[in-house]
């Protein structure tokens, strides 16, 4: 039996603003090594205390546009008037190296991920109720009225695309959230195929050996 490259498995993190993806990323980073979030590509000015390059990458449109004429990004979406998207090389890169790779996106980039990647974990993070959502988008301070009563109703046709994901965590409470999203990711890790991919060499051993 021939050794097989390691490749890294593709997580998808999706929701609604306000349902806490941001700070559940966070968190399982934290926790679980081996996982590297992507950063994506945006059109939207920078917030204060953004850093580009960290948060996110600021380009211009013409600068987009032309990443995705090239074919250099795995999928892109266009919310609230600003575009955002992930680039493809980046994310092959890490996955090459053995890193499993984490995308922090809307449900239309799900999408375009699950149709290009058959092999993409997605799971969606959901609010417990639109009153909370409300009162999360509210309490971070990043949006006026107008933009959060967009958001909420946003919210609710992102949600209706429930049934495409693999995997459902509700927010309630952040520490239970967490739990759930990190054990979806060591249990995928420990899925045959995947484990397989990463343990070849050791299994070239064990069986030599009867």
């Amino acid at each position: 039996m021939n050794a097989v490259r390691s490749t890294g498995l593709l997580f998808v993190i999706a929701g609604p603003s306000g349902a806490g993806k941001s700070s559940l990323v966070r968190g399982l980073v934290e926790r679980v090594p081996g996982v590297e979030v992507s950063v994506s590509h945006t059109t939207r000015p920078a917030r204060d205390g953004e850093r580009d390059g960290c948060e996110y990458h600021f380009v211009d449109e013409a600068g987009f546009r032309r990443l995705t004429d090239e074919g250099r990004m795995l999928e892109t979406a266009r919310v609230f008037g600003n575009w955002y998207g992930t680039s493809r090389d980046w994310v092959d890169e890490r996955r090459r190296r053995g890193a499993d790779v984490l995308l922090e996106i809307d449900w239309q980039g799900a999408a375009q991920v699950r149709e290009r990647d058959a092999g993409a974990i997605t799971i969606q993070i959901l609010p417990p109720s639109v009153e909370a959502l409300e009162r999360r988008l509210q309490a971070r301070g990043q949006d006026d009225q107008a933009s959060i009563a967009e958001r909420i109703g946003s919210a609710g046709r992102e949600l209706s695309h429930y049934p495409d994901f693999d995997y459902l965590v509700v927010n309630e409470r952040f520490d239970d959230a967490l739990d759930e999203l990190e054990a979806i990711v060591r249990a995928e890790r420990a899925r045959t195929q995947a484990r397989g991919r990463r343990m070849a060499a050791f299994l070239d051993r064990l069986l030599s050996s009867r």
